[in-house]
């Protein structure tokens, strides 16, 4: 028999490795961002376009390549951080394995000029698809400037792959976040189609993340600091009045390094136990120092999973600490029946001293003195008028209330008005059909066979969300104009989502004046939007986009009638009148598909007679 195993060739090799390293542009930019980290930068530059996929280029100040190490940066497993095997455990920098620039060089058209300091002229490599192009030597400042260009040309399977441009993008600045955080004292500027969207002074951990996620940030943060033998636990975590729905601002750093932990994620809630909801998830920026032996960084291509040597030891000193911060700062309301308010001094007036009162008698002041007939104002005299007895006060009411037609037609409320979530529609009302609330989480209603058994809010979110569906579509929508302008603060990413996905809000109704880097100023709103629920709406719409990345305009147009509709649906909890519980049954089996919610879960249930029979054999 022939032998069939062979040795597969270099760039073979290189692909199959960059199927794991890159899997997307984000991937290349942030393996490219360690690395001029890691060759001791001050100033980094990302520039992208289309996505990444046109062009990826991250420029630094770093020590910069000779010519040797240049060539042989692209060789698989050649790497200057590690030498032998038990440097595995003593990483001090981000990467370690060698395989970044030859998977990236074997997908895409890399080209690299590097110098160091001691060298007077750089060297300038091409390569296409692991092959090299051409190596000369050109002009350059000290460091090295790694472009990339067409990712996945030769892979088309690959490329197909990739969402659109913005989803692209949305990935990139993702990863850009993450290494920006982790290094406050290196500078970073992010260029995007020739505009650049974040430029980031060297500066403290603080400044760092109010520079990246808008100014607004600064009040929500709560500091942690803890030093222990296991872990050093530095950072900040948000108020529990902050908390959202998404998991947007949630970062863990190991020794500078970003990482993603499940675990100790789950320490973090059970810190915040009792002061968000469960739904909700708290934002915290938290740098954990440990002994680089204690951890295996080794795990994943994407090293964003550690395995740590005593995890329960580190989820009790993560979760005591954050809960200590939240005591520390009174952010967790406290009861203290032993403290008497009349004692407490305020915060003006602590530095204060104490005055004595003081007493201003005015000597001329005679309260029997006549009034004169003087220009100036005297003090008037007073007696007592003779009056009649009070019943005469109401002596020809009667006749009063028969000759004043304001009287008459005068109305008073006698119950409850309870108000009513549907608009009138009696004419859709079957006065023969019974319905009634069970629980305030249900509506029951008869029918020829038995009973229908709607979960109320599921049936309402079918209703607005094919009233929302059809309004998109027609573009008809009404909007209600705002008295005064609402000014909402969001981060440059976010308000990015909503510049992208404006024309779909327009059609809902919104309408927006004004949307910035940071500020997204709101004047008008759809009819059934109430003014105070404007930014719960839009942070629920920004969470699902980052949740479910869109890839056409049907996608937006779904992703957003859905948002709408669940945020403003019929909750368990609210009472109906029977008015709008009719009108619910009736809208709901005029849909299109009444039979499960916008999200794929059955909206009632039937039980026949039959059913009911069989109860009582």
């Amino acid at each position: 028999m022939a032998d069939i195993i062979k040795l597969l060739p270099d760039h073979v090799a290189n692909q199959i490795a960059a199927g794991e390293v890159v899997q997307r542009p984000a991937s290349v930019v942030k393996e490219l961002m360690e690395n001029a980290i890691d060759a001791g930068a001050s100033t980094i530059k990302l520039v992208v376009k289309d996505g990444g996929k046109t062009l990826i280029q991250v420029i630094d100040d770093g020590v910069g390549m000779s010519v040797t190490d240049a060539r042989l940066s692209f060789e698989r497993h050649a790497t200057s951080k590690i030498q032998k095997a038990e440097d595995l455990f003593q990483l001090n920098t981000k990467g370690f394995r060698g395989e970044a620039l030859a998977s990236i060089a074997a997908i895409a058209h890399v080209e690299m000029q590097t110098r160091t300091a001691e060298d007077e002229v750089a060297t300038h490599i091409k390569i296409e698809g692991s092959k090299i192009i051409s190596q000369e030597v050109t002009v350059a400042p000290k460091g090295t400037s790694m472009m990339v260009k067409n990712l996945f040309f030769n892979i088309p399977a690959r490329r197909n792959f990739l969402k659109s441009n913005n989803v692209e993008l949305r990935h990139i600045m993702d990863e850009f976040h993450r290494v920006a955080l982790a290094h406050s004292t290196i500078s970073f500027h992010f260029y995007n189609n020739g505009s650049e969207l974040f430029n980031l002074p060297t500066s403290n951990s603080r400044q760092r993340i109010v520079n990246i996620f808008g100014a607004k940030t600064n009040e929500k943060l709560v500091p942690v600091n803890e030093d222990t033998q296991v872990v050093q636990i530095s950072g900040y975590i948000s108020k529990p009045e902050y908390a959202k729905k998404s998991r947007g601002e949630q970062f863990f750093f190991v020794n500078n390094r970003f990482i993603k932990s499940p675990y100790l994620h789950h320490a973090i809630l059970g810190a915040f136990d009792g002061l968000i909801k469960k739904e909700n998830h708290p934002g915290y920026f938290l740098y954990l120092t440990v002994d680089p032996g204690s951890i295996d960084i080794n795990i994943h291509p994407t090293k964003t999973e550690i395995k740590f040597d005593d995890e329960h030891t580190l989820y009790a000193i993560l979760r005591s600490t954050v809960k200590h911060s939240l005591g520390q700062f009174n952010v967790i309301p406290s009861l203290d029946f032993e403290q008497d308010q009349n004692l407490e001094t305020p915060y003006n007036y602590k530095d204060k001293s104490a005055e004595l009162p003081r007493i201003n008698v005015d000597s001329s002041f005679n309260p029997f003195k006549e009034s004169s007939g003087s220009g100036t104002a005297q003090r008037p005299n007073y007696h007592k008028q003779n009056t009649k007895s009070w019943d005469s006060l109401y002596v020809g009411m009667e006749s009063d209330l028969g000759k004043n037609s304001g009287f008459s037609s005068v109305s008073f409320e006698s119950d409850t008005i309870t108000g009513s979530i549907f608009e009138n529609k009696k004419e859709l009302i079957d006065t023969g059909t019974t319905t009634f609330q069970l629980r305030r989480k249900y509506v029951v209603t008869t029918i020829k066979s038995g009973m229908v058994v709607i979960d109320q809010s599921r049936a309402h979110q079918r209703v607005l969300y094919e009233k929302f569906l059809k309004n998109i579509t027609i573009k008809e929508a009404v909007s209600q104009q705002l008295l005064f302008p609402l000014s909402l603060t969001f981060s440059k990413s976010d308000c990015a989502i909503i510049e992208e996905i404006q024309d779909s809000l327009t059609t809902v109704g919104f309408v927006f004046d004004n949307i910035s880097e940071e500020e997204v100023t709101v004047t008008g709103v759809p009819l059934s939007v109430p003014e105070s629920e404007v930014g719960i709406i839009l942070d629920q719409l920004i969470s699902d986009y980052q949740q479910d990345f869109v890839v056409d305009g049907f996608s937006q147009t779904d992703i957003l009638a859905k948002t709408l509709a669940k945020s403003l649906s019929v909750k368990t909890g609210e009472i109906l009148d029977s008015d709008s519980q009719l009108a619910l049954v009736n809208d709901l089996f005029a849909c299109k598909e009444s039979g499960v919610s916008p999200f794929n879960k059955p909206i009632y249930v039937t039980i026949t007679e039959d059913d009911i029979d069989k109860k009582f054999i």
